[in-house]
């Protein structure tokens, strides 16, 4: 199988930060937490390069045209992750055909390990498509208005949903499009997927592979950073 791209929407603000600077360009171990992300990608034998898709009017893009041997490309994104990933999907270069399979990652997942990403091409490729996640071992509580517990919900066959997850550029652009058509902000790939009739496959993935959403989690990420790869 030839090697894959990767696209990398970048175009959030990550307002539960703080501060005005996005996360994404938020200092992590020495550097920019995005350069990490993109290293961890380009380091991956099967990853052919990187599209990066940032907010219109962006001044902190450190301007990062190769890494890891890689070409990193940008485009300009959207409002919403899915309006930026696919204006990733139609941006990756000509040679990238309709069937081609294509992962999407998040920008703020730098800690995702190279064993995860070879298991999710090796399993979700034949499958038609698929994600990383972990099935949930939490008990899972359903809250009211005022943030009480009213119920307890099954966790049987519930499962955090990660990144990469990958699909056929054709298919989940035509998935995106459909959603918009409808109305529907897709909170990730799969869900558009799921709602263009396609059932992707759940391959289990290690779950520090986390999405850096507070402040406090950039201190667990620089620790991860040592313990992954």
């Amino acid at each position: 199988m030839s090697s894959l791209w990767c696209v990398v929407p970048a175009a959030g603000r990550g307002a539960r930060v703080g501060g005005d600077t996005p996360k994404q360009y938020l200092p992590l171990a020495g550097r920019p937490l995005i350069e990490h992300t993109l290293a961890r990608l380009a380091t991956h034998p099967r990853i052919a390069g990187v599209m990066v898709v940032l907010g219109a009017g962006d001044e902190r893009w450190p301007g990062v045209e190769r890494i890891g041997g890689k070409p990193v490309l940008t485009t300009i994104g959207g409002a919403e992750r899915c309006d930026s990933v696919l204006a990733g999907l139609d941006a990756l270069p000509n040679d990238v055909a309709a069937d081609d399979f294509v992962l999407v990652h998040d920008a703020a997942r730098p800690c995702v390990r190279a064993a995860d990403i070879a298991r999710l091409i090796e399993l979700a490729v034949p499958a038609g498509g698929g994600l990383l996640g972990a099935p949930l071992r939490d008990t899972l509580k359903r809250a009211d208005a005022a943030h009480r517990s009213a119920a307890t919900e099954p966790r049987e066959e519930r499962w955090r949903a990660f990144t990469p997850q990958l699909f056929r550029r054709g298919e989940l652009a035509a998935a995106l499009r459909a959603a918009a058509a409808s109305g529907l902000k897709p909170s990730d790939e799969a869900m558009a997927m799921e709602r263009a009739g396609h059932a992707p496959l759940l391959v289990e993935g290690a779950e520090d592979n986390i999405k850096v959403t507070t402040a406090a989690d950039f201190a667990l990420a620089e620790f991860l950073l040592d313990r992954t790869a």
